[in-house]
């Protein structure tokens, strides 16, 4: 062939080996850590943060950060219920509270997960971190009791009989995990502070539990419920374990033909506060959760590090963001008085319907599609990352998968204009909080009503000013419930019948029907 032809020929495959290009669907990495506060973040509160994050701050230098990022309750299982589905939490059986120990799967079989989505666009997927979503649990009615030990085990070590239930149970398949929710593979705790005090790695535990936790691990915010473990279990070894699996799989993954998506829940800086000895006193404020956010966010540093010398980092999308707000009963009042604020410039903490329980560092990085060094200050919520993934693969969601989900990529590539209008985010005891552009709505008796453009601190209720507008967020409330959705489309059923705000039962609400 001679370099005329040649030439031409490239000429006219040149626009198709560009379109093959741009149609390379990116890795996706989302990490979400586990009560990790607004302020928490030096990059979100650099006047009153405290604490080094040098590794988060890197990477909200390298894509953008938004700072009206929202979680869709004040505690955690709610919240990862809605960012891997797009759908709210109290659509399901879960309208207050978290997923209860050796508890039910709360996503159903055959809702669509993010995971789900790119497992049918060819993606490899894990999952490596905190579930807490639920199993299927092998364990019969009658011997639950034989799960749920005491603090003072040392008066009653595991017996025989504990010890033959355990073996019967965690010798078994645990169904109804992430491997049966989109996910390829996982390896994790479920819950860290919670039994069984393990790994679990896709559907078994590694190893057998076969004694209680010792007592000396339920102090100083370590482990919260006893029940069965394996024999030297170490809290200690959870975080570098899940930071060196998740290394692994980039690692393994970046060499192969498809894309990857690698959810990554930490359980940090969530208690159990143990801290690994490099990093005991490296916060200087005497507070073993102001450690461990250090070393969360060492571990988020050493992910991406992963990330980059695999050669994937420029062709992957990261996600990085956090469950609900700082738990305050860690010690949040003697961080404040050294000048550490982890809810910044927000109302309230972990648990709460104010912007402090579940307004969170939410960041992303896509070399090439997301200016570096951007803020955004649009509306934006965990449900939305589902409704992203489906327009970055130009795939169209079904009817009855991401109901609450509204595809931010249009902020990514730099809109300045809204993607959602509204937003819902609740606290534990299930109280919703409404945002309509800038003002926010809460259910109460009385009722709460708060502009954040002028008042992000919340303090100043305007309700009785604004009957008004009270009256139109109560309506679109109720609309948003009935209708089973918030984005465009045919209505869907919820699982349930949604508990309404205030509740008929509660005193005040009682009061205010008697007035009437």
């Amino acid at each position: 062939m001679n370099t005329p032809m040649r030439n031409l020929i490239a000429l006219l495959l040149l626009p198709w080996a560009l379109g093959a290009a741009d149609a390379r669907k990116p890795n996706i990495l989302i990490i979400l850590a586990d009560d990790l506060g607004y302020g928490d973040v030096q990059a979100y509160n650099p006047t009153r943060g405290k604490i080094p994050t040098p590794h988060l701050d890197k990477l909200a230098s390298q894509g953008m950060r938004f700072t009206d990022g929202h979680s869709s309750s004040g505690v955690c299982s709610p919240s990862r219920y809605t960012l891997l589905t797009g759908r709210y939490h109290w659509r399901t059986r879960l309208q207050t509270g978290i997923v209860g120990v050796f508890g039910d799967p709360l996503i159903a079989p055959e809702r669509l997960t993010v995971a789900g989505l790119a497992k049918q666009h060819g993606y490899r997927t894990a999952a490596i971190g905190k579930w807490h979503l639920g199993w299927d649990w092998p364990i019969p009615e009658g011997e639950r009791g034989l799960f749920r030990g005491t603090r003072e085990v040392d008066a009653a070590p595991a017996s025989d009989l504990h010890r033959a239930a355990w073996t019967r149970v965690f010798s078994r398949r645990i169904p109804g995990g992430p491997t049966t929710r989109g996910f390829d593979s996982y390896f994790g705790t479920d819950v860290p502070n919670w039994p069984p005090y393990c790994f679990i790695e896709d559907d078994r535990t590694i190893g057998t539990p076969s004694e209680f936790l010792p007592k000396e691990l339920f102090r100083n915010h370590l482990a919260s419920l006893p029940g069965p473990a394996l024999p030297e279990w170490k809290l200690e070894q959870i975080l570098p374990a899940l930071t060196e699996r998740a290394c692994k799989f980039i690692t393994e993954s970046s060499g192969r033909e498809e894309p990857f998506l690698l959810y990554l829940p930490l359980t940090t800086p969530h208690t159990p506060l143990a801290v690994n000895a490099e990093w005991r006193g490296k916060s200087g404020l005497n507070n073993a959760a102001a450690d461990l956010i250090m070393e969360t966010d060492a571990a988020v540093g050493k992910v991406l590090a992963a990330l980059e010398s695999s050669g994937a980092s420029k062709d992957t999308l990261v996600i990085f963001t956090s469950d609900n707000g700082f738990a305050s009963y860690v010690g949040v009042k003697d961080l404040e008085r050294q000048g550490h604020f982890p809810s910044g410039p927000l109302r309230d903490y972990k648990s709460s319907v104010f912007e402090g329980g579940h307004r969170v560092a939410f960041m992303a990085r896509w070399p090439g599609q997301v200016a570096a060094g951007s803020t955004c200050d649009q509306l934006v919520h965990q449900a939305d990352i589902i409704a992203t993934v489906a327009d970055i693969l130009q795939t169209k969601l079904p009817a009855n998968a991401a109901e609450d989900s509204f595809s931010f990529l249009p902020l990514l590539k730099g809109s300045a204009t809204p993607t959602r209008a509204h937003a819902i985010s609740c606290a534990a005891a299930g109280t919703p909080g409404l945002r309509r552009g800038n003002w926010k709505y809460i259910p109460t008796q009385p009722a709460q009503l708060y502009d954040l453009a002028t008042d992000l601190g919340e303090t100043k209720n305007l309700a009785t000013e604004q009957p008004e507008r009270v009256q139109e967020m109560k309506a679109l409330l109720e609309k948003l419930i009935a209708d089973g959705r918030s984005t465009p489309g045919e209505p869907q059923k919820n699982d349930v019948a949604v508990v309404r705000f205030p509740k008929p039962g509660t005193p005040k609400a009682k009061a205010a029907k008697k007035a009437k």
